[in-house]
């Protein structure tokens, strides 16, 4: 069961549909970029990201979406440097 919903996300998106299968979701390979602007994409990594780091309030989750869109280098954009942006940055902010 995902951590956060669609209903969870407190930032604005775009939701274009995109396949379930589609890397973009799925997080598959690593260096896909990560569109901070589209919720489907975010909302798919921030949930994966709690399922590896055993989340198990929102609270983490909400302060990830927070990060990503407000405090996210413009040039940090694979799954795996935006991953390691978090784990780098986390108790910055």
């Amino acid at each position: 069961m995902p951590l956060l919903t669609k209903a969870d996300l407190q930032s604005e998106y775009s939701w274009s549909a995109i396949p379930p299968d589609d890397a973009r979701v799925t997080g598959i390979p690593d260096s896909t970029l990560l569109n901070r602007n589209e919720g489907y994409e975010v909302l798919a990594f921030i949930n994966r990201v709690a399922a590896a780091s055993n989340w198990t309030g929102k609270a983490p989750g909400l302060k990830a979406e927070r990060l990503i869109k407000t405090n996210l280098p413009g040039t940090t954009r694979s799954h795996a440097h935006v991953w390691q942006w978090l784990i780098d940055n986390w108790n910055k902010y």
